[in-house]
């Protein structure tokens, strides 16, 4: 094999991912010529609504899936938490880069901290997840909807559109863009659950292709691919989508994995917690066994009616 050509979207960040990517493949297999198919998502077209109103995460995969499937990229890389659980036939997700910082970050050229934020303030964030942890915390608290690539997201806070915006850190954190901002805050996994694969790239690749698959797995780590696994079991188990708020973390912490899932209305009520540790030599099937305790515990109809509730002032546009 003399080239390898990844899949990738134009975004600022999921250009930095495709590069570091390349240059791992390059510095392993020097012989091989790495170029890069550059994409234009849906999701990154549509950038005046919220995700979950243009059909999902799946929106930032579909177009470098199909590349890949009529035979125009062999792998793709995706920020892990964009890929949905169900991946295409012909198609593999078969390595998990090693995660890196999984915080959220408060952001504001105005507060210090989310502790600082007055009553009414206005935070922009396009995540359920986010506004369900939030408003949790913060009843009082205005949230509005945040759409665009992070500078975009970034400068509608220097304009003062917002008060202080919550991002994920790791983006802010590759791109060099945290210096700018004059206040942030990086919010602890206990105030802030992740989502699904948070800060961990995703490969996909080509079936049937053997020194595909071997470049692919060059880049695995396992621990990572384990806590990953398990996170997406719970998401595919319980079948939610991206109208309902839902976090979910799996860490490894000595021997043990501790795994960490909230459920809930985006207004912060309602709100369904669990915890699991395990031995990690014994964690297999926990995704699956954390989805049968809280569908048990009535996820299911609490998911049923998040999803109503998640944009019921908005005219869903499912493309």
């Amino acid at each position: 094999m003399k080239k390898l050509v990844i899949a990738t979207r134009v975004s600022d960040l999921a250009l930095w991912q495709a590069y570091h990517i390349k240059a791992r493949v390059e510095a392993s297999y020097p012989e091989i010529t790495v170029e890069l198919n550059k994409i234009v998502s849906n999701g990154d077209k549509v950038l005046d609504k919220p995700l979950a109103l243009i059909g999902g995460k799946g929106h930032f995969t579909k177009e470098l899936e199909d590349e890949m499937l009529a035979g125009n990229a062999h792998i793709a890389v995706h920020s892990l938490k964009d890929v949905p659980t169900y991946i295409p036939d012909g198609l593999e997700l078969v390595a998990v880069t090693k995660r890196q910082d999984q915080s959220d970050v408060f952001l504001s050229h105005k507060y210090e901290s989310l502790e600082d934020l007055p009553q009414g303030a206005v935070v922009g964030t396009t995540s359920l997840r986010r506004r369900m942890q939030l408003l949790q915390q913060r009843p009082d608290l205005k949230v509005k909807d945040l759409r665009g690539n992070v500078n975009t997201r970034l400068r509608k806070l220097s304009e003062g559109q917002y008060d202080a915006i919550i991002l994920a850190y790791i983006g802010l954190h590759r791109l060099d863009l945290l210096k700018d901002i004059p206040h942030t805050q990086k919010l602890s996994l206990d105030m802030m659950i992740p989502p699904m694969g948070q800060a961990a790239l995703g490969i996909e690749i080509v079936q049937g292709n053997d020194k595909v698959r071997e470049i692919a797995e060059s880049l695995k780590d396992e621990k990572t691919f384990i806590c990953t696994q398990i996170e997406r079991d719970f998401i595919s188990k319980i079948g939610a989508g991206c109208s309902a708020p839902v976090a979910c973390n799996a860490v490894v912490n000595g021997d043990k994995i501790i795994f960490r899932t909230m459920i809930g209305f985006p207004n912060g009520t309602n709100i369904m917690q669990e915890k699991i540790v395990k031995d990690f030599d014994k964690s297999d099937g926990l995704g699956f066994e954390m989805a049968k305790l809280m569908i048990d515990n009535g996820a299911l109809e609490l998911l049923k009616r998040a999803e109503e509730t998640a944009f019921k002032d908005e005219m869903p546009q499912r493309l």
